[in-house]
């Protein structure tokens, strides 16, 4: 009987509380960052990408679809 092999696989992204903020991890690789601004309005940046919104819940969305985004979009000068 043979044995299969697995391949690897790459760590899923974490959210972790940091000082007024959270930043999604994969691994050791800081993929982006959500920050509290001022008047309750929460500024994040990702993939070289800005933005800000008005709930953590939709900062944290924006997060994850520039890191996808970023993941599935080819290098223009690459």
């Amino acid at each position: 009987m043979s044995s299969k092999v697995k391949a690897p696989r790459a760590s899923k992204p974490v959210w972790e509380r940091a000082y007024k903020g959270h930043v999604l991890w994969q691994g050791k690789k800081r993929l982006g960052r959500v920050s509290l601004a001022g008047d309750g309005r929460y500024t994040w940046e990702a993939a070289g990408r800005g933005g800000s919104a008005n709930e953590l819940a939709k900062a944290r969305k924006a997060v994850e679809a520039a890191v996808a985004m970023a993941d599935k979009q080819l290098d223009l000068f690459g």
